[in-house]
């Protein structure tokens, strides 16, 4: 099918009701119009995660990391409150901190040398008197840095938005919440975050999202390899299609169906030691206990909308030794342009994991999905591939096919899994319902205007054609 483009509002709204039938023109995977929308409407109103509190447990602990070209110092103050700033100095513009992370009472502008203290307050500029006439000239008090206009965290996982009204990070993570307790909450004390590994690929960010959130299908041809060679127990790829695709509200992803056996058994074929079992059975509520003991599912890859992903796996971490070692993972795909993304991986354990396990488990993390793990160097190449093709002129001709699942006329193949304890609406077999949930979200934001600013389409910036009104800002 092809794909016809015109300079007017009306374009955007017909690519987008194709992606929603779960046709995708190829080349949103790398089009510069198209991710100039997203840097407004996805990434400038969704909850975005940034740091974890694990990374910053004591004042004055600190780590920058960026929303697209907008970089946050992210500290903990000596009051112990957790601040997201805006990372430029209100003299003239320059990062005030240039280091990544470390610890510090003081950030000191390396260009004039204004000081600010780690909770964002202005502390002292050179030359107040000579140059500004002291505070009757220009008052420090009240000036800080800029804050990032919503902050929040959901077990101690931190998240910003550049959105000032945005709705409550709980409220936004709806249903999906479930899973991520899976991820984050092995005991009540929570994880704790190593790293992160970064690297840079020259591939869409929206291709690693939406693999993650529930790309099972893949793994029978992408990583064929890594089953032969024993890495698992599991003899063959296409064993994924006896798991469930989910998706509930914000995120989705995809499960292990396990032997059979209890909560306890389960578990221990994970790898997981008695002790950290014992810790899961009483943190986890019974309806997630179930999803194990009943459903026999457990978590392996998710997706929460738009750009954090999770892992979760068990790999052999030697090949003499049948026993296993489970590892978690988070990782965010932040966008650099159409065609490149700045990948950040962090491992993620369980705090009150022995450590032998811990040491073990970031062996399996970094053998699996590091920034040279055999997963990840599968995965990218496809990635990559996809990127470069969908910036071609061909690919403006061409519909991609997202509607593995579905009969001719859109409805499922299989039922919802009945039963199943988890939260959303799951799938047993290969589909792409998560690949189509998430693509809807991005669609619906796509398709909403920032209020207050002009409109972006495909082809120019309009402020209300749709109304037949002329160029200008929004009312």
């Amino acid at each position: 099918m092809a794909v016809h483009h015109a300079d007017n509002p009306a374009d955007l709204s017909e690519l987008l009701a194709q992606v929603r039938q779960g046709f995708v023109p190829a080349h949103v995977y790398n089009d510069e119009e198209i991710f100039s929308l997203e840097k407004e409407r996805i990434f400038g109103r969704s909850w975005i995660f940034v740091a974890h509190e694990s990374e910053i447990p004591s004042p004055g602990d600190y780590v920058v990391r960026r929303v697209l070209q907008d970089s946050f110092i992210v500290a903990r103050g000596e009051d112990g409150v957790v601040r997201a700033m805006f990372n430029m100095c209100l003299h003239r513009g320059m990062q005030v901190c240039r280091a990544e992370m470390g610890n510090a009472s003081h950030f000191r502008c390396p260009y004039h040398g204004w000081s600010y203290r780690n909770d964002g307050r202005l502390f002292g500029l050179p030359f107040h008197v000579e140059g500004y006439g002291g505070e009757e000239g220009f008052a420090r008090h009240g000036q800080r840095l800029l804050p990032a206009p919503a902050l929040d965290t959901y077990n101690g996982l931190i998240f910003v938005n550049l959105d000032p009204s945005p709705v409550p990070l709980r409220t936004y993570l709806g249903d999906y919440a479930y899973y991520l307790d899976l991820y984050t909450r092995q005991s009540p004390e929570g994880i704790e975050l190593h790293g992160p590994q970064r690297w840079r690929i020259a591939a869409n960010w929206k291709i690693g999202a939406e693999n993650f959130a529930g790309d099972s299908y893949h793994t029978p041809q992408t990583h064929i390899s890594v089953v032969e060679i024993g890495l698992f127990r599991e003899p063959k790829a296409n064993k994924r299609k006896e798991g469930a695709l989910y998706w509930a509200d914000v995120g989705g992803g995809t499960t292990y169906k396990l032997p059979s056996g209890t909560f306890e058994e389960r578990l221990a074929y994970v790898g997981y030691p008695p002790e950290m079992v014992e810790r899961m059975r009483r943190t986890w509520s019974e309806r997630q206990r179930q999803m194990v003991s009943e459903d026999g599912f457990m978590v392996s890859a998710s997706t929460l909308f738009p750009n954090l992903s999770l892992v979760h796996n068990w790999p052999r971490v030697t090949a003499d030794e049948d026993r296993v070692y489970p590892f978690i993972s988070l990782r965010t795909w932040q966008p650099i342009s159409a065609s490149e993304t700045e990948v950040h991986s962090w491992f993620a354990v369980d705090v009150n994991a022995p450590q032998e396990f811990k040491e073990r488990s970031y062996k399996a993390y970094l053998m699996c999905f590091g920034s040279s793990g055999m997963f990840e160097q599968d995965d990218v190449e496809n990635w990559v591939s996809i990127t470069a093709t969908a910036g071609g002129a061909m690919a403006r001709r061409l519909l991609l096919n997202s509607r593995m699942g579905l009969d001719a006329a859109g409805k499922p193949l299989h039922p919802p899994v009945a039963g199943y304890h988890g939260t959303g609406t799951a799938y047993v077999g290969y589909g792409e319902y998560n690949q189509r949930a998430l693509l809807s979200r991005w669609a619906d934001l796509l398709e909403r205007p920032m209020p207050g600013m002009s409109r972006t389409t495909l082809g120019r910036r309009v402020a209300a054609d749709e109304a037949g009104q002329g160029e200008g800002e929004d009312s």
